[in-house]
C-alpha cells in the first residue's frame, strides 16, 4: 500500500526512510521498499490529519476505487497526556480495513495482510478490547439483558447485532495483527526494526538508516484539531440549539455531527466527539458551564471527546438508557484498563427510561432505540411554550430504511429484524418535530434524507455526511453551519444577574440578599478573544465576575498557567490593596463578565471584615492555580474550601514523608524531594509538583517513597476534598499511570521490581502470604530467566510453578471471599482467570522466543497486571473482609 508522498519519494531517490511530523506527538513514517507506511500516536482525528495533508488520498486499481493510507500504528507508551486520550485507534483501524479494503472480500486491497499494531502488550490489549467494544458495543444476550432488555427484547438485539457483524462477533485479534514491543529491537516487515530508546521514544531503522520519532507532549501541549474554528459569541436562549458539528468520522472540516441544547440559562451536550473543548472555546462557553451530557451511543465520532468532561470542576450530569450507558462504560473501561465501576466516579450518573418521556427540570427528553452495530438513542426534547411543547429531535446515529428492510426476516431463529421491528423504527423516523437534525451519511449503518422527504417537521437538519448535499438533498433539509442557532423559546430575561448571584452567594454565604444585589447592580460586558482584560504589573480599577467563556491565566515566565471559567474573580487583590497585578488575565474566547466597581467592592469587604480572609485565601489559591493539578476549571468556592482545609508541614533532609498521612495529597511548596523504589530514583519533584496520587484514588499508602532532597515545606490537602472533581481525579489517574511506567521501565528486569512491601499488604494475612510467595516465585523465574546457561526445560519448570502457585493463590482467595459474601464475586474470579490465561501464555513462549524477550513481557505483566490487581480489587476485598474482623 503507498501513499501519494510514498510514490514521489520512491520515484527521487531520495531517502529510504521518510519522517513527517503531523501534529505535535504525532508522525509517519514511511518505508516504501519495505511496503510500510506507520501512523505513530494516534489520537482522536489522526485520520483527518493524514487526509489533510495528503498522506491518505483516493485511488484506483481493477476498477476499484479506494484509499490509500497506513499499514501500522505505532501506539503511545501512555494512552492519556495532559488529560488527552494518546491511543484511539478505532478510526484508523476502520479506514484501513474498509476504506483500504483490507478485509473487503475480493477487493485489489486485500492481500491477506491485516492491520498492524506496535506498543506495549499492554497497550495494544486495551487497543483490542476497546475496539472490539467500539464495532459491536453489548456482546451476549446475558450482557443486553444485565443492561435492562427482557430476554425477548434482548434475543431480538442479538438478531440485529449479528446482521450487522454479518454472522459473527469476531475478537479484535482475527482483525489485526500486534507486536509487543518491549525493550529489544523488534523486526516490523522485510527488515524494518523498531526500538524503544526510553518512555514513548522509538528509533526506526532500515539499511542502515534510522529514525527517531518522540511522542510525548510536553506540559502544556495538546493535539490539534484538524480544522480551523473561528470563534462565536452566542446568545443564551431559553430553550434552543446551538450547532457545534454537522460532520463525521471522515470530514476533515468540521466537527463531527453533534448539539448543545440551551435551557433556562443551562447547557446541555449531546455527544462527545473529538476536539471537544476546542469546539467549546469556539463557542465561548467553559468546560465547568457544562450541566450535562445526553449520549446517543459509543462511537469515537460521538465518544472520543468524553475525557473533555471529565476536566470540569464538577461531576458532570450524564444522561443516557441503561444499555448506551453500559455499552461506554465498557468502552472506556476497556481502553483506560479500569473497572466499569470507576466511570462512575466521574459523573453524576442519570438513567433515562427508554420510549418514556423523561423530565429534567422541566426539560422533557424521550429516548428511542435506534438500530446501529452498537447500542444507540435517538432523543426527542420538549418543553412547555405558550402555544404548547415546542421539541427539537435528534436523530445520531440511525439506519437508512432500505438497508433496514433488507433485514427482514420471518424467521426468529435467523439473523436480521422482524417486521413489526421495520414498523415501528419507520414510525419513529415519521414524528415531527419543530426542528429535526438527522444522520444522512448512507451506506450500511446510516441514513438516508430519502427516508425524511415527506416528514412534517418545521425544519429538518441534514447532517452527519463529509460529502456536500446534492440538489435533492437541499430540497428535503437545511444545513447549518457550525456556531449557528435555532430558538425555539426566546429568553426574554437575561439570565445573567441571576446566575451571578448563586456565584457571589456561594463566595460570600454570610453576606445578606441585598448586599449581594448592590454588589451586582452593575452592567455586564463582553470581551473579544484575545482581549488583555487585566494586565500584570498594572494595578486594576475594578474586578470582573466571569459569567461565561473562558479566561488564560499568563505569568511572565510560566506562560500559560491556568485557565479560568464561570465564577472565577478576576483582579480581585490588585484592586482591593492597590497593587500591581502579578498575573494577566486574557480573554481566549468571548467572555462576559459583570464589572464590579473597585470603590463599591472595597466598600462591601470592609463592611463585612473580608480582608483578611480575602487575602490568606488568594494566596492560596493563586499557588493552587500555579500548579498542573489545579490549574484549570476548578471552581473558585471548590478552590476556596481547599484552600481553606490545606495544612503546612516542614520535613528535614533525608526524610521519608510518603505513608505518613495516607489521607493527604502532597503539594510541595518549597524544596525538592525524590521518589524512588528501593535505591532506585525515577522521578526528582520540585515546588508545584505533588505526590500522594494513590492515597487521593485508592485510599492507600504510596507504592514508592518520597524522601526530603534538604529542607522541604508541604502542602497537605485531605483527599475526601478532591474524590468529587472529576479533573483532579482525572489528572491523578494519569499521574499514576505514567509514574508506574516510570518505576517498570526503570526495574524491568531488576530485583527491586519483585521485591515484596508492605505497601501492598491487603491486611488479610493468608491472602497477603499467598502474594509474598508469587513474587519470591517472579524473582526466581526472572533469575532463571537472565541465566545464560539455564535450560529451556529449567525455565519452563521455573514458569509453571509459578502458575501454579497463582492458581492455589487465587483459589484461596476466593474461597475465602466467597465464605464472607463478598460483592461482586464472580468478577473477581473472571479477572483471575484472565491473570491466569496470561501466563499460561507467556509460558508458550519460552520454546519459541528469546529470554530477555519472556522476562520483559512477564515483568511488565507482573507489574502493570498482577501487582495492580493486588493493589486496587485484592484492596477493596481486604477492606471488605477487614470489615468483618477478617485479618
Amino acid at each position: 500500500m503507498r501513499s501519494g508522498l510514498g510514490r514521489e519519494n520512491g520515484v527521487a531517490g531520495m531517502k529510504k526512510i521518510r519522517k513527517i511530523k503531523i501534529i505535535d506527538g504525532v508522525f509517519w513514517i514511511e518505508v516504501p521498499d519495505a511496503g510500510l507506511y506507520m501512523l505513530c500516536g494516534c489520537p482522536a482525528d489522526s485520520v483527518k490529519h493524514l487526509m489533510k495533508r495528503g498522506l491518505i488520498i483516493s485511488t484506483e486499481q481493477n476498477g476499484a476505487t479506494f484509499e490509500t493510507g497506513p499499514n501500522t500504528i505505532l501506539l503511545s507508551d501512555v494512552l492519556l497526556q495532559n488529560g488527552h486520550f494518546s491511543n484511539l485507534a478505532e478510526f484508523p483501524v476502520l479506514q484501513m480495513l474498509y476504506r483500504q479494503g483490507m478485509i473487503i472480500p475480493n477487493h485489489p486491497n486485500n492481500t491477506g495482510a491485516k492491520p498492524l499494531l506496535i506498543g506495549t502488550s499492554e497497550q495494544v490489549q486495551a487497543q483490542m478490547r476497546y475496539i472490539y467494544r467500539g464495532n459491536y458495543g453489548l456482546i451476549s444476550k446475558e450482557e443486553l439483558m444485565e443492561a435492562g432488555l427482557s430476554e425477548p427484547e434482548a434475543v431480538e438485539m442479538m438478531r440485529l447485532k449479528l446482521k450487522f457483524a454479518f454472522g459473527n462477533i469476531h475478537p479484535s485479534d482475527s482483525l489485526l495483527e500486534s507486536i509487543a514491543l518491549e525493550n529489544e529491537v523488534v523486526e516490523i516487515r522485510e527488515g524494518v526494526t523498531i526500538r524503544r530508546i526510553r518512555l514513548n521514544i522509538f528509533e526506526i531503522s532500515y539499511d542502515g538508516e534510522t529514525v527517531s520519532v518522540n511522542l510525548n507532549l510536553a506540559l502544556g501541549e495538546s493535539y490539534d484539531a484538524p480544522y480551523p474554528l473561528g470563534r462565536y459569541q452566542i446568545k443564551r436562549e431559553y430553550f434552543g440549539v446551538i450547532h457545534s458539528g454537522e460532520g463525521d468520522g471522515w470530514d476533515i472540516n468540521r466537527p463531527c455531527m453533534s448539539s448543545i441544547l440551551m435551557y433556562q440559562g443551562s447547557l446541555y451536550l449531546i455527544d462527545a466527539g473529538p476536539n471537544l473543548i476546542y469546539s467549546l472555546e469556539a463557542l465561548g462557553i467553559g468546560i465547568s458551564e457544562i450541566e450535562g451530557i445526553f449520549h446517543t451511543h459509543a462511537h469515537d465520532d460521538h465518544f472520543a471527546g468524553i475525557t473533555a468532561l471529565i476536566r470540569a470542576g464538577h461531576r458532570i450530569k450524564y444522561f443516557a438508557t441503561p444499555l448506551v450507558r453500559a455499552s461506554v462504560a465498557k468502552k472506556l473501561s476497556a481502553l483506560l484498563s479500569i473497572e466499569e465501576e470507576d466511570f462512575y466516579h466521574y459523573f453524576d450518573i442519570r438513567d433515562l427510561k427508554v420510549d418514556s418521556w423523561n423530565d429534567i427540570d422541566g426539560l422533557e427528553v424521550k429516548p428511542y432505540y435506534s438500530p446501529h452495530p452498537v447500542e444507540t438513542n435517538i432523543l426527542i426534547f420538549r418543553t412547555l411554550a405558550e402555544d404548547g411543547y415546542r421539541s427539537y429531535a435528534h436523530y445520531a446515529d440511525i439506519v437508512a430504511l432500505k438497508v433496514l428492510k433488507g433485514m427482514v426476516s420471518p424467521d426468529e431463529s435467523d439473523q436480521g429484524i422482524s417486521q413489526r421491528f421495520f414498523d415501528e423504527i419507520q414510525k419513529k423516523y415519521d414524528r415531527p418535530a419543530n426542528l429535526k437534525k438527522i444522520d444522512v451519511g448512507g451506506g450500511m449503518i446510516h441514513g438516508e434524507t430519502v427516508d425524511f422527504i415527506n416528514d412534517q417537521s418545521d425544519k429538518i437538519i441534514l447532517s452527519h455526511t463529509s460529502f456536500a448535499l446534492s440538489s435533492e438533498q437541499r430540497e428535503i433539509g437545511s444545513s447549518a453551519s457550525f456556531g449557528t442557532t435555532d430558538v425555539l423559546i426566546p429568553d426574554y430575561c437575561d439570565s445573567a444577574i441571576a446566575i451571578a448571584y448563586e456565584y457571589m452567594r456561594t463566595y460570600f454565604p454570610e453576606s445578606s440578599q441585598n448586599q449581594l444585589r448592590c454588589l451586582l447592580n452593575n452592567e455586564v460586558v463582553t470581551f473579544n478573544p484575545g482581549t488583555i482584560i487585566c494586565k500584570e504589573k498594572e494595578v486594576s480599577a475594578d474586578i470582573y465576575l466571569v459569567l461565561t467563556g473562558t479566561v488564560e491565566v499568563l505569568q511572565g515566565d510560566w506562560g500559560i498557567s491556568g485557565i479560568l471559567s464561570a465564577g472565577s474573580l478576576l483582579g480581585e487583590i490588585s484592586c482591593l490593596y492597590h497593587t500591581a497585578s502579578q498575573v494577566t488575565f486574557r480573554a481566549s474566547s468571548f467572555v462576559r463578565a459583570v464589572r464590579l466597581p473597585g470603590r463599591l467592592y472595597l466598600g462591601f469587604v470592609q463592611k463585612n471584615n473580608y480582608y483578611t480572609q480575602i487575602k490568606v485565601l488568594h494566596e492560596l489559591r493563586s499557588f493552587l492555580q500555579e500548579t498542573e493539578l489545579f490549574g484549570e476549571a476548578i471552581p473558585y468556592p471548590k478552590q476556596n474550601e481547599i484552600a481553606q482545609a490545606i495544612q503546612v508541614s516542614s520535613f528535614g533532609s533525608g526524610e521519608i514523608i510518603a505513608g505518613k498521612d495516607q489521607h493527604a495529597l502532597c503539594l510541595i511548596k518549597s524544596g525538592q524531594v525524590i521518589c524512588k523504589v528501593g535505591t532506585n530514583i525515577f522521578e526528582t519533584l520540585g515546588p508545584r509538583d505533588y505526590f500522594g496520587e494513590e492515597s487521593a484514588l485508592f485510599d492507600r499508602s504510596q507504592t514508592y517513597d518520597v524522601e526530603a532532597k534538604g529542607d522541604i515545606e508541604i502542602y497537605q490537602i485531605p483527599t475526601r476534598l478532591v474524590r468529587d472533581i472529576p479533573i483532579v481525579l482525572w489528572k491523578l489517574f494519569e499521574k499514576t499511570e505514567k509514574r508506574r511506567r516510570s518505576i517498570i521501565n526503570h526495574d524491568v528486569n531488576s530485583a527491586i521490581a519483585f521485591q515484596w512491601r508492605d505497601t501492598y499488604r491487603i491486611g488479610v494475612k493468608s491472602i497477603d502470604d499467598h502474594h509474598q510467595g508469587l513474587f519470591e516465585m517472579a524473582s526466581h523465574f526472572i533469575a532463571v530467566m537472565t541465566e545464560k546457561k539455564a535450560k529451556k526445560s529449567d525455565q519452563k519448570s521455573s514458569c509453571q510453578a509459578f502458575l501454579e502457585k497463582m492458581e492455589n493463590c487465587f483459589a484461596a482467595e476466593e474461597k475465602l471471599f466467597d465464605q464472607h459474601g463478598g460483592p461482586e464475586l464472580a468478577n473477581h474470579v473472571k479477572k483471575h482467570q484472565m491473570l491466569i490465561e496470561t501466563t499460561q501464555a507467556l509460558l508458550t513462549l519460552i520454546d519459541d522466543s528469546q529470554p530477555s524477550s519472556v522476562s520483559g513481557q512477564f515483568s511488565r505483566y507482573f507489574q502493570n497486571r498482577l501487582v495492580k490487581h493486588f493493589l486496587t480489587d485484592d484492596h477493596r476485598m481486604g477492606l471488605f473482609l477487614n470489615a468483618r474482623e477478617i485479618f
